[in-house]
């Protein structure tokens, strides 16, 4: 029996994998201006892309371009609300849809946001967001202050050399199953896939919490890496929507994990914009953080219980984000 008959949720991958380089010969060069991102800020792995682009400084260098905050009856789209622009100010889309079929008539795979498009070729350059931050905080140093270039950052930067495998070994495992491991439980259609995937999402969040029995302020140590800024994403949206709007409910993160709940709060709450994480976490989640339990309650609605009645969005929690 397929994947789809049991009632699982599988992630296509990304198509568009071509790379930005500081290679001033390469086909995609790390030029100012050039680039622009398109993205909702409810969703996770475009959220990621956002929180790399302040933390680097990179505000005046790579655009962004903002889609609705949850998806239509055809995917991603422009709406003038809560900070969607009206249209895509390129090419006067409507649709993210449109964007993807500019790229390749012939395409046939998800509308999915992040997408970096090159404006200068005007081409789509990559839609997987694991390999766009990396990009935006390696190849454009050359337009930065000397104190946001990755060799001058605490810890030789987000991807650190002495920590590449360490690095590369834990988002291995926190995207299988809990950045990717909330939807596997959230979008299930039968209670077999519900079961088979809510307690691997648990164990790894245990695993999580006493990881940071090291008393570090970051995963791997003293310094932030890429692994928190990855983790972060879904963290920032556990108790608010995934607890109760995918019922991803063994646990809580405020009840339950004092590790996890205290590296969460340190980064959502940490206000200054001229540290060293320039409010990157608090800007990028707080004007949205109420918003997130609609959006997944939209889509979960879409995918899994349209035929089931209306949409009810649940309360809750009180209190969004709990003080340090």
């Amino acid at each position: 029996m397929s994947s789809a008959q049991q009632g699982r949720f599988t992630r296509p991958d990304s198509i568009f994998r071509n790379f930005i380089s500081k290679d001033p010969n390469s086909r995609f060069p790390a030029e100012k201006g050039r680039y622009a991102l398109y993205l909702s800020p409810g969703c996770p792995w475009a959220h990621r892309t956002i929180i790399v682009r302040l933390l680097k400084g990179l505000d005046s260098i790579i655009d962004v371009y903002q889609v609705h905050f949850h998806m239509g009856p055809e995917g991603w789209y422009f709406s003038g609300e809560g900070g969607s622009l009206t249209e895509d100010p390129l090419h006067g889309f409507k649709k993210l849809k449109e964007l993807y079929l500019k790229a390749d008539p012939n395409y046939t795979g998800r509308y999915t946001v992040p997408v970096l498009w090159d404006k200068k070729a005007d081409v789509l350059v990559n839609n997987e967001s694991s390999e766009i931050i990396r990009m935006l905080y390696s190849e454009f140093d050359e337009f930065l202050p000397e104190d946001l270039r990755e060799e001058n950052r605490p810890g030789k930067g987000l991807y650190p050399q002495q920590l590449r495998a360490e690095i590369d070994e834990m988002n291995d495992w926190v995207y299988n199953t809990v950045n990717n491991g909330v939807y596997k439980v959230g979008f299930s259609k039968s209670q077999e896939s519900y079961d088979e995937n809510i307690r691997p999402l648990f164990a790894s969040l245990d695993r999580l919490e006493e990881h940071l029995s090291h008393g570090k302020p970051f995963l791997l140590g003293d310094f932030i890496t890429e692994a928190d800024i990855r983790l972060y994403t879904t963290l920032a949206r556990f108790d608010v929507a995934y607890h109760s709007v995918f019922q991803c409910n063994l646990k809580s993160i405020r009840h339950d994990y004092p590790r996890l709940h205290s590296w969460l709060r340190r980064l959502y709450w940490d206000q200054d914009e001229e540290g060293p994480l320039r409010a990157a976490f608090y800007r990028t989640t707080a004007p949205n953080i109420g918003r997130y339990a609609l959006g997944y309650a939209d889509s979960k609605w879409r995918i899994v219980q349209e035929s089931q009645g209306p949409l009810i969005v649940p309360a809750g929690p009180l209190v969004l984000m709990e003080p340090l």
